[in-house]
Protein backbone atom coordinates (compact mmCIF):
# COMPACT_ATOMS: atom_id res chain seq x y z
CA UNK A 1 0.00 0.00 0.00
CA UNK A 2 1.22 3.12 -0.68
CA UNK A 3 -0.45 6.62 0.97
CA UNK A 4 0.21 9.97 -0.43
CA UNK A 5 -0.93 12.87 2.22
CA UNK A 6 -0.59 16.89 1.61
CA UNK A 7 -2.72 19.35 1.97
CA UNK A 8 -5.35 20.47 -0.88
CA UNK A 9 -4.61 21.84 -4.18
CA UNK A 10 -0.85 20.59 -3.59
CA UNK A 11 -0.92 18.57 -6.66
CA UNK A 12 -0.77 14.90 -5.21
CA UNK A 13 -2.73 13.28 -8.23
CA UNK A 14 -0.12 14.36 -10.69
CA UNK A 15 2.61 13.40 -8.27
CA UNK A 16 0.51 9.88 -7.88
CA UNK A 17 0.78 9.81 -11.71
CA UNK A 18 3.91 10.76 -12.35
CA UNK A 19 6.06 8.89 -10.09
CA UNK A 20 4.24 5.89 -9.56
CA UNK A 21 2.83 5.37 -13.52
CA UNK A 22 -0.57 5.87 -12.57
CA UNK A 23 -3.23 6.11 -15.49
CA UNK A 24 -5.95 8.46 -15.05
CA UNK A 25 -8.57 5.54 -15.56
CA UNK A 26 -6.92 3.98 -12.91
CA UNK A 27 -7.95 6.42 -9.83
CA UNK A 28 -11.35 6.60 -8.03
CA UNK A 29 -12.79 9.26 -6.56
CA UNK A 30 -13.76 8.84 -2.67
CA UNK A 31 -16.22 11.77 -3.16
CA UNK A 32 -18.36 9.23 -5.62
CA UNK A 33 -17.31 6.06 -5.67
CA UNK A 34 -19.10 3.30 -4.27
CA UNK A 35 -17.64 1.40 -1.08
CA UNK A 36 -17.34 -2.35 -3.40
CA UNK A 37 -15.35 0.09 -6.24
CA UNK A 38 -12.77 1.15 -3.61
CA UNK A 39 -11.99 -2.47 -2.28
CA UNK A 40 -10.58 -3.48 -6.16
CA UNK A 41 -9.24 0.26 -7.50
CA UNK A 42 -5.58 0.63 -7.97
CA UNK A 43 -6.00 4.11 -6.79
CA UNK A 44 -8.09 6.26 -4.47
CA UNK A 45 -8.02 10.20 -4.68
CA UNK A 46 -10.04 12.28 -1.81
CA UNK A 47 -9.92 9.20 0.78
CA UNK A 48 -11.01 12.07 3.10
CA UNK A 49 -14.26 12.12 1.13
CA UNK A 50 -14.63 8.34 1.33
CA UNK A 51 -14.18 8.72 4.67
CA UNK A 52 -16.43 11.59 5.85
CA UNK A 53 -19.41 9.67 3.42
CA UNK A 54 -19.07 6.78 5.76
CA UNK A 55 -19.23 8.53 8.98
CA UNK A 56 -22.19 10.06 7.79
CA UNK A 57 -23.93 6.88 7.19
CA UNK A 58 -22.74 6.41 10.83
CA UNK A 59 -21.10 3.54 10.20
CA UNK A 60 -17.46 2.49 11.68
CA UNK A 61 -14.74 4.21 9.71
CA UNK A 62 -11.99 2.54 11.95
CA UNK A 63 -14.26 -1.06 10.91
CA UNK A 64 -13.95 -0.08 7.10
CA UNK A 65 -10.29 1.15 7.12
CA UNK A 66 -8.81 -2.02 8.56
CA UNK A 67 -10.99 -4.10 6.07
CA UNK A 68 -10.00 -1.82 3.11
CA UNK A 69 -6.22 -2.53 3.75
CA UNK A 70 -6.64 -6.28 4.39
CA UNK A 71 -8.56 -6.41 0.65
CA UNK A 72 -6.52 -4.18 -1.05
CA UNK A 73 -3.35 -4.23 0.17
CA UNK A 74 -1.96 -2.70 -3.12
CA UNK A 75 -3.38 0.51 -3.14
CA UNK A 76 -2.15 3.60 -3.71
CA UNK A 77 -4.50 6.26 -1.64
CA UNK A 78 -4.50 10.12 -2.03
CA UNK A 79 -6.12 12.04 1.22
CA UNK A 80 -5.86 15.41 2.33
CA UNK A 81 -4.09 16.11 5.51
CA UNK A 82 -7.06 18.21 7.46
CA UNK A 83 -5.58 18.00 11.14
CA UNK A 84 -4.11 21.40 10.55
CA UNK A 85 -6.43 24.31 11.08
CA UNK A 86 -8.69 25.82 12.79
CA UNK A 87 -10.84 23.38 14.84
CA UNK A 88 -14.11 22.91 13.94
CA UNK A 89 -17.05 24.71 16.36
CA UNK A 90 -19.31 22.04 15.67
CA UNK A 91 -18.97 18.49 18.42
CA UNK A 92 -19.65 15.73 14.69
CA UNK A 93 -17.34 18.14 12.63
CA UNK A 94 -14.87 17.62 15.07
CA UNK A 95 -15.42 13.96 15.42
CA UNK A 96 -15.59 13.54 11.75
CA UNK A 97 -12.21 15.39 11.30
CA UNK A 98 -10.98 12.89 14.20
CA UNK A 99 -12.04 9.80 11.96
CA UNK A 100 -10.29 10.80 8.71
CA UNK A 101 -6.86 11.64 11.62
CA UNK A 102 -7.46 7.81 13.05
CA UNK A 103 -7.79 6.31 8.87
CA UNK A 104 -4.74 8.42 7.88
CA UNK A 105 -2.72 6.51 11.13
CA UNK A 106 -4.48 3.31 10.18
CA UNK A 107 -3.21 3.69 6.13
CA UNK A 108 0.42 4.75 7.16
CA UNK A 109 1.02 1.64 9.65
CA UNK A 110 -0.52 -0.52 6.83
CA UNK A 111 1.42 1.24 3.93
CA UNK A 112 4.77 0.12 2.53
CA UNK A 113 5.31 4.05 1.51
CA UNK A 114 4.01 7.39 2.39
CA UNK A 115 5.08 10.41 0.63
CA UNK A 116 4.09 14.03 1.49
CA UNK A 117 3.09 16.42 -1.23
CA UNK A 118 3.59 19.96 -0.43
CA UNK A 119 4.10 22.63 -3.59
CA UNK A 120 4.08 19.71 -6.02
CA UNK A 121 7.38 18.45 -4.47
CA UNK A 122 7.35 15.21 -2.71
CA UNK A 123 9.16 13.66 0.27
CA UNK A 124 8.77 9.83 1.11
CA UNK A 125 8.68 9.76 4.62
CA UNK A 126 7.95 5.89 4.81
CA UNK A 127 10.51 3.56 3.24
CA UNK A 128 12.00 4.60 0.30
CA UNK A 129 13.75 3.75 -3.47
CA UNK A 130 10.45 2.78 -4.95
CA UNK A 131 10.94 0.85 -7.42
CA UNK A 132 7.91 -0.27 -10.26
Amino acid sequence: MIMVIGGACENKVQTVIKLFSVDPSEIVDGRKCNLEEVMKSRCISNFHFLIKRIFELGKDTDEFVKRFCNQNSKAIIIMDEIGCGVVPIKKNDRKMREAVGRAGCIIAENSKYAVRVCCGINTFIKGNNYEN
